[in-house]
């Protein structure tokens, strides 16, 4: 049995589902039909989603409760969003296809256990308004980057939903934008088979061994995830790959340089269209969730300070070795790589990757040039 079909399948069964919600107003879609016969489950019909969230929150832990509860509804807003950046530092001015919120994984420090009140998981069903707000908008979006991956794992929903294959097509068709689908998953098998024009990037958070055993729970290995990234390759795709959060912790040097050398001989970096690399921050309010539900990790009692906007984070130093480390072993293999850090001030980007942005026209523009350049845009 080949690598994509074992990791679809061991993956398909760690995503349960125990509760299944349906808001009336889609009840009768054959959108809303065909995801409750895939995921297996009678639906409770409601009115008010709101019904669904006081649900969840009456449970002792809602965030694990979350986790398999899903709400079938329809996004009545907009699809598209612009990346929840945060104020006094450099953001790349990322797209955000909101199709789906929350993720069945389990990662220590995961924001939206403290994002969305309460958590649980969410697929918006009207498919059409995506691709009518997509058809609208693409030739008036300040960025040619859109993903799916922000408020959810892009590949988590493949067990149910057609709509990565249905979006993958859908990008093949033009060449202004590219789709970022970013995954802690190896649940690619969908994606095999589809003619994509270099469109899509697959993009994976990458971390050591030791944060991924003991802070991602339910995620892939880092082996498993390398491995996916391979046959996407040969697939064709372009790839990306996200640092984001790096921990300090001891002996992080050797686990995160392994990382690279193990990234680097198993993968083509002219076939990388950027890297980013961001270190642990997080509100103040997530602390006391991390502490009750993962009361052995020591990973909110390091060296924070609270940054200009308000989420603590590593001093600065401590900031810029990491950077300046990761760095120099990225550009060892990957000199002409798009290297760029998530959510820092232009002091760090000095004094850690030797440049600031805004002197080459911006983040925005250096990632969107990756993008020309790697994914055949025009």
């Amino acid at each position: 049995m080949c690598l994509a079909v074992k990791t679809f399948i061991a993956f398909l069964n760690d995503m349960r589902i125990d509760k299944l919600f349906v808001t009336q107003d889609i009840s009768d879609r054959k959108a809303a039909h065909k995801l409750v016969q895939a995921i297996g489950i009678e639906p409770e019909l409601i009115e008010d989603p709101g019904f669904a969230y006081q649900w969840v929150r009456r449970h002792a832990d809602p965030v694990i409760t979350g986790k398999k509860v899903l709400l079938l509804t329809e996004n009545k807003g907009s699809f598209l969003k612009k990346c929840p950046g945060t104020s006094y530092y450099t953001c790349c001015g990322y797209q955000i296809l909101y199709m789906a919120s929350y993720c069945s994984m389990d990662c220590a420090y995961c924001i939206l256990q403290v994002y969305f009140h309460p958590p649980l998981l969410q697929l918006f069903v009207n498919h059409e308004a995506i691709f009518s707000e997509l058809d609208k908008s693409k030739g008036l979006l300040d960025s040619r980057r859109i993903g799916t991956g922000e408020f959810t794992d892009s590949l988590i929903w493949e067990p149910f939903t057609d709509l990565t294959e249905q979006l993958v097509n859908y990008f093949a068709d033009q060449d202004r934008l590219v789709l970022e689908l970013k995954t802690k998953t190896t649940n690619i098998r969908r994606l095999k088979s589809l003619t994509h024009n270099r469109k899509t990037i697959v993009a994976w958070s990458l971390n050591t061994p030791e944060i991924i055993r003991t802070l991602e729970k339910g995620t892939a290995s880092l082996e498993a995830r390398l491995k996916a990234a391979w046959q996407c390759q040969q697939w064709g795709y372009p790839l990306a790959f996200h640092f984001d959060p790096m921990v300090i912790y001891p002996g992080w040097q050797q686990d995160y340089k392994r990382v690279i050398e193990m990234l680097f001989e198993r993968l083509n970096p002219e076939n990388m269209v950027w890297i980013s690399m961001g270190t642990f921050r997080f509100i103040p309010a997530l602390k006391s969730i991390i502490q009750r539900r993962f009361a052995d990790t020591t990973l909110v009692y390091g060296e924070f300070i609270p940054g200009l906007d308000g989420k603590l984070r590593y001093l600065r130093p401590l900031r810029e070795d990491v950077y300046s480390n990761m760095a120099e072993w990225i550009r060892q293999y990957a000199p002409e790589v798009a290297l760029y850090l998530c959510m820092e001030d232009d002091c760090i980007w000095e004094n850690s990757l030797g440049f600031n942005p805004a002197s080459c026209g911006g983040l925005p523009a250096i990632l969107d040039q990756a993008a020309l350049e790697v994914c055949n845009l025009k």
